[in-house]
């Protein structure tokens, strides 16, 4: 399963992740395009950073994953966070194309790529189908993607990312292979994890194969559930273009 080998190391490598100002994003579109929300479902909640903060906004958020890994370490975050924060989390497991808890609720999220690993049109009809099967009419579905024009323009690169903390130093090479015909890039990490203390070095080697998407596609997919409501520039109020990778759609459940 991709991130289970090194979930333990996922929250070093993601420090400069910005989760408070990602959330306060999302919640200023909740605020804008579905102002009653108050409870949330988070297709792919990883370790649950954007589902803390989201929380701690005033929203209740039922977070799943497919990491047992992962929703460990998200379980861990909600012990160590004030009872009320704590109170309006709560984390299981699922996966976004079959997940169905039986509730409706205001909005759904799904962020940090989740939508790229369904790397199929079957998979990424039933990731929406799933949104749509846990919304109230006129809820809506939030999420983030790779934009197809802006990885066709730049390209992925080969990159390297080296970080430590006070128990262990980790290298990790990203290597990319682009398979343009099927719109995905195979993303080949080796992860080197050097233990301190010991001086023991572990590798850990995964493949996360990701979908570039395009609107019209996204349009098509989604089927007619869903109307668009507004896409973006990731972290901006700004149309997509080809400088930025990352993008944010919020669609409406008719």
């Amino acid at each position: 399963m991709a991130f289970d080998a090194y979930s333990r190391y996922y929250d070093l490598l993601y420090r400069d992740k910005d989760y408070a100002a990602e959330a306060q994003y999302v919640a200023g579109a909740l605020r804008r395009h579905a102002p009653q929300a108050k409870r949330l479902l988070e297709l792919g909640c990883g370790t649950g950073g954007h589902a803390e903060h989201l929380a701690r906004a005033g929203y209740a958020v039922d977070g799943f994953d497919v990491s047992d890994t992962m929703l460990a370490r998200a379980a861990a975050r909600r012990a160590t966070l004030p009872p009320e924060v704590a109170a309006r989390l709560s984390f299981g497991r699922g996966d976004a194309r079959s997940l169905r808890v039986g509730k409706a609720f205001d909005a759904v999220i799904s962020l940090f790529h989740v939508m790229n690993y369904q790397t199929t049109d079957a998979d990424l009809r039933a990731a929406f189908a799933t949104a749509a099967a846990h919304l109230r009419p006129r809820g809506v579905f939030l999420y983030d993607f790779w934009f197809g024009p802006a990885v066709v323009a730049q390209r992925p690169e080969l990159r390297v990312r080296r970080l430590e903390d006070e128990a262990v130093r980790v290298t990790r090479i990203a290597e990319p292979v682009l398979h343009e015909a099927q719109c995905v890039v195979d993303v080949n990490y080796d992860v080197f994890v050097e233990d301190k203390s010991s001086g023991h070095v572990a590798q850990v080697r995964e493949t996360h194969s990701m979908r570039y998407l395009f609107l019209a596609e996204l349009a098509e997919l989604r089927g007619a559930a869903f109307v668009e409501r507004a896409t973006h520039a990731w972290l901006t109020q700004e149309a997509p273009g080809t400088g930025a990778w990352s993008a944010f759609q919020i669609v409406e459940r008719v």
